[in-house]
Formats: structure tokens, sequence, C-alpha cells
């Protein structure tokens, strides 16, 4: 057979190396674990990359899927966790990127009837790896809210307007990983009211009144979110971002905080 042409391994003479190259938008099945030691079953969609010397015209785009099909049934956190250093390995790179995002499912107990529904929450895990330096592991969850607002509670006499907020919340670990349930529950304490996919007629009402009664303006949804964050000393880092879809404005309300704990804090 005749030798097929490598364009890849021809040198480029532009003096311009890049930070990362690789594949994006790979479906994969996934097994995560909930706090209830249940294996639960997603898919996720995969970012693999890598960085390219100035000297090479090209990386070898196969080899990310190769790297990804060794796991030939699903990924889990461990086999996740080795993605980047198997990159490295592969494609003799000097740092590589790996991004994951599923799905995560619970099952949800309405506040009054208790009646389930299931919950669907955004998580991702961005992991990093240079040669020779440790991985950093850096876990995300996105988690809808209910907020209500302090001043239109405080100027009206028959209501005052809530909205559904979406809360992006990051953190690293000092050291074990924890459950991505105890992040959810941490962020909907410090809302107006946790969101729910089923509601009976007195659970309507529970909500209705538990946001009533919890007013926060998207600053405080996110102070309350880091204070409970640095209680704890199971994070090196966190980031809060938090977001309300105005019920009356035709825009959104927008807060975020970033601390590296022990740091002092940075305007």
């Amino acid at each position: 057979m005749k030798e097929l042409k490598d364009t890849q391994n021809e040198r480029d003479t532009r003096q311009v190396s890049i930070d990362r190259v690789g594949v994006k938008g790979l479906k994969y099945p996934i097994v995560v674990r909930d706090k209830e030691h249940r294996r639960q079953s997603t898919v996720a969609t995969i970012s693999l990359a890598v960085d390219l010397p100035e000297e090479f015209k090209g990386t070898h785009m196969s080899r990310f899927v190769e790297v990804l099909q060794d796991h030939k049934r699903h990924l889990d956190v461990h086999s996740a966790v080795q993605l980047p250093g198997k990159l490295l390995e592969r494609l003799q790179a000097k740092r590589a990127h790996v991004e994951i995002e599923f799905p995560f499912f619970r099952s949800k107990a309405a506040p009054v009837t208790g009646m389930e529904g299931m919950m669907d929450y955004g998580v991702s895990f961005v992991i990093d790896e240079r040669l020779g330096e440790p991985v950093d592991f850096l876990l995300t969850v996105t988690v809808p809210v209910t907020t209500l607002c302090p001043c239109s509670k405080a100027m009206s006499e028959r209501g005052a307007h809530n909205q559904r907020g979406i809360v992006t919340y990051s953190v690293r670990f000092t050291s074990g990983p924890v459950w991505i349930e105890d992040l959810i529950d941490l962020i909907e304490a410090c809302a107006s009211c946790p969101v729910y996919s089923l509601l009976k007629r007195p659970d309507e009402k529970w909500v209705t009144d538990k946001a009533y009664d919890n007013p926060v303006f998207v600053e405080d949804l996110v102070r309350n979110i880091a204070i409970r964050t640095e209680s704890y000393n199971a994070f090196s880092w966190y980031r809060v971002e938090a977001e309300n879809f105005e019920s009356i404005h035709n825009h959104q309300a927008y807060a975020v905080i970033e601390r590296t704990l022990g740091d002092q804090k940075k305007d």
C-alpha cells in the first residue's frame, strides 16, 4: 500500500504557537455517583485539547477520539481525571485541557404534598494538566432558583415581583471531592425559594409564601453563597455567578464573586 502523506507533521514557519487545539462536541456515556451511592448514567458533551508548538503545522485529531475510546463502555470521575495525562502522552504535548458537561438528575419532593418530580441540573468538570504538574480539577453546577425583589416588596401593598434565576457555582477542592447534591442544597438555601418540577396547589401556595418571606436581590444571593462557601474547609477557590431573568424589566440582573480562599478580597 502506498504510504499516505502526513500533512500534520510538516513544519510550520509562521512562528505562532497555539494554546489549545483539539475537538469539541463529542457525546459519550458517563456514570456518576449520587449521594445515596447509586450509579447515575447520563450523556456527556466533551471537549479535548492540547497545546501545539509553533513548529508543528497541525495536531492529530483522531488521537483525541482514540484516547476517549480507550474507555470502552463509559467514563466516570476517576477515568475523566486521567484523560489529560493520556492526551499529554498520546499527542506529546505539554498542556492538556478537558471539559465534560452533562445533566445531573435528582428526584425532588414537593414541599407540602411530597409528590416527587425529576429535576435536572447542569454539571461540568474542567480538568487541566501541565506536564510534570498536578491535575487541576474544577467542578461547576448550574442551579435554577426563585428570587423575590426586596425593593418591590418594600414599596408594594399587594405583593412583590419575583423571577427565576440561574446560579452558576464553580469550586476547587482542598482535598477530596464533595457531593453534587450538597452544592445544589447550598445554593437553594441562599435563594428566596428553590425551584420544583411538580407542584400541586398547596405546594404552589407554600413556594409563593416562602419567596415572599425571603426576599433577596441578586447581590444578596451571591453574598449568601459566598458566606456559606467560606464557612467550610472543603474549598480552595470558588466563583459564584447569579443571573436573574427579570419579570418586569427587559434585561437580566447579574452579580459575581470570585475568591481564592485565604487571599485578601480584591476589588
